[in-house]
């Protein structure tokens, strides 16, 4: 599983890091010395976990916290704190851990694995199937009705989401979160701002620099696989 450390002091995310390398199935992808780097690492590895700092310049850790929770497909977050009187604030988020520093490897190892069944159990969720054959996006000339049958995939930029058909793409009312609610099992997650149709998936291709594609049929554009949502991708295709 991938993890972030946000810290601002560079020892403790050391120290992290060194601990997390003793541990079999977790790797560090990325670190952070505040809020905003920590939003940036998000956005580039999609990790699965955040081990997070209270204290820190700027927006303070329960801040981030609480953007985190506010995304589609969060990661799971750990508090990690020298000081034990926000515990209660910190689980007035969507924290799953919170553990005092100097963070013992034991402390650490169950955290990780209390993180991970929790992400594990939100992927899994089932949803009810999609209410509609169609839906309704914005063009150029008003709005358009464009056939579910149509659809390859669905990608989220900022506070907008395209759709992604054989027809174009076009810009969406809807939330990634509301979208994949609707369609339940006929669309996977690949990334945290991709949802993508399963019928349609032809393959996943490697890329040169490294990670997926995922190549879809009657349509050139290819989007992203992250890392965190690779192996569910993969045992999908095997299933098919």
């Amino acid at each position: 599983m991938e993890v972030l450390i946000v810290d601002d002091e560079p020892l403790a995310r050391a120290r992290l890091e060194r601990m997390i390398g003793e541990l079999e199935g977790y790797r560090v992808s990325a670190d952070a010395a505040g809020a905003e780097q920590a939003m940036k690492a998000i956005a580039e590895v999609d990790p699965d976990i955040v081990l997070l700092d209270i204290h820190m310049p700027g927006d303070d850790g329960l801040t981030l916290a609480r953007r985190l929770g506010e995304m589609d497909d969060p990661p799971a977050v750990i508090f990690c704190t020298a000081f034990d009187e926000h515990a209660l604030d910190a689980f007035g988020t969507t924290a799953v851990g919170y553990l005092l520093k100097p963070v013992r490897k034991e402390q650490l190892a169950a955290a990780l694995e209390k993180a991970g069944r929790v992400n594990k159990i939100q992927r899994s969720a089932t949803h009810a199937g999609p209410a509609r054959s169609s839906i309704t996006a914005k063009t150029h000339r008003g709005f358009e009705r464009i056939p579910v049958e149509n659809i390859r995939f669905f990608l989220a930029d900022q506070k907008y989401v395209t759709v992604y058909h054989t027809g174009g793409q076009h810009l969406l009312d809807n939330t990634l979160k509301e979208l994949e609610e609707e369609f339940g099992e006929q669309m996977v997650r690949v990334h945290r701002n991709a949802l993508v149709a399963v019928r349609h998936i032809e393959a996943l291709e490697r890329c040169a620099e490294g990670g997926y594609r995922v190549r879809l049929a009657g349509i050139a554009d290819t989007p992203m696989v992250s890392r965190r949502h690779a192996s569910a991708v993969k045992a999908l295709l095997q299933r098919l």
